[in-house]
């Protein structure tokens, strides 16, 4: 665990901002960006200056990375984006922040999304009162995402809705901490998203 933990924090550090990819631990002092807020190794602080096509690259990597994505599902992902109505940008982040795993992490039942992911593959996850273990399903407005009745005693489980309600949850869902549900009370919208974020370098690579 803590090689991974290491490992984690180098592509923060590599990355020079929070990629939020330990879950809960990227809010406290322990985040080690913190602490070393340049990569890993004896040039570290001598950082390369990137342009055009490697800023753009290096901006789709890094939502890959937060969100857990392989190049095949963002892609995916990104051409639904394109499809719908709007701000192409604004649609992807949408789009990714409505996936269930995001959405289980987003209310806390989990400390980060990997850790999201796991739960909803192995059951533990409902939506409307139905088991759904697919992590890249796309929540809908109205939707109740919950724990499973014989999950909820799972310590871990419940740590993480503790500390979900200390930190807060993002304004489209709406948590039920006693319940262990969350109900999508609507759509995310791009100011609803305060991730790092620079969405229309993703657009301009794909555009190429």
């Amino acid at each position: 665990m803590a090689r991974h933990t290491e490992a984690v924090c180098r592509l923060c550090r590599r990355e020079g901002m929070k990629l939020f990819l330990k879950g809960d631990r990227c809010f406290k002092d322990k985040c080690s960006i913190e602490r070393r807020n340049y990569p890993p190794g004896q040039h570290g602080r001598r950082r390369s200056k990137l342009l055009g096509y490697g800023i753009q690259l290096r901006e789709k990597q890094k939502v890959k990375r937060i969100y857990g994505l392989l190049e095949s599902q963002f892609r995916l992902t990104f051409a639904r984006a394109e499809r719908r109505k709007g701000i192409t940008g604004a649609n992807l982040l949408a789009e990714l922040e409505r996936r269930l795993d995001n959405v289980v992490y987003s209310l806390g039942f989990a400390a980060s999304r990997p850790q999201a992911r796991q739960l909803v593959r192995h059951g533990h996850v409902t939506i409307n009162g139905k088991k759904v273990t697919i992590p890249s399903y796309s929540v809908s407005k109205g939707q109740v995402v919950a724990i499973k009745e014989k999950s909820r005693v799972n310590e871990q489980i419940k740590a993480s809705v503790e500390t979900a309600r200390a930190r807060g949850v993002p304004g489209w869902l709406d948590l039920s901490p006693e319940s262990f549900a969350g109900r999508v009370v609507e759509l995310p919208k791009r100011e609803d998203i305060k991730l790092p974020i620079a969405e229309q370098l993703i657009v301009e690579l794909y555009s190429k």
